[in-house]
């Protein structure tokens, strides 16, 4: 069955930086886009950042635009999303996702798998 597992996440103090990743398996990586999500406690599921299947192709929230860089390793079937200069209002339970199609579409409903998430803290 596919699995997606994410990792990296943690306490960091705000302006620090994190590097989550994301391993998949049960899956033809390669040909799936995979994107990044968030969600803080009590709020909805949000988009971060996606990237297709080739990793050429890459877009992101307005929030973390200039912070944020998601990347991709096909070889290691791994996801990747650095963030910069963290804020609290980064604090949220990151997810990744994984579909068969690329486009700009932020809806996590279009996400075909997901991972448990990693939990990311940013102290003021």
């Amino acid at each position: 069955q596919v699995q997606l597992v994410e990792s990296g996440g943690g306490l960091v103090q705000a302006g620090g930086s994190l590097r989550l990743s994301c391993a998949a398996s049960g899956l033809t990586f390669g040909t799936h886009t995979m994107g990044w999500f968030r969600q803080a406690l009590g709020k909805e599921r949000e988009f971060v950042a996606v990237i297709s299947w080739n990793g050429y192709t890459t877009y992101y929230a307005d929030s973390v635009k200039g912070r944020g860089t998601i990347s991709r390793d096909n070889t290691k079937n791994t996801v990747y999303l650095q963030m910069n200069s963290l804020k609290p209002e980064d604090t949220a339970v990151y997810y990744c996702g994984a579909r068969q199609y690329y486009d700009r579409n932020t809806d996590p409903s279009t996400y075909n798998y997901w991972g448990q998430g990693t939990q990311v803290t940013v102290s003021s």
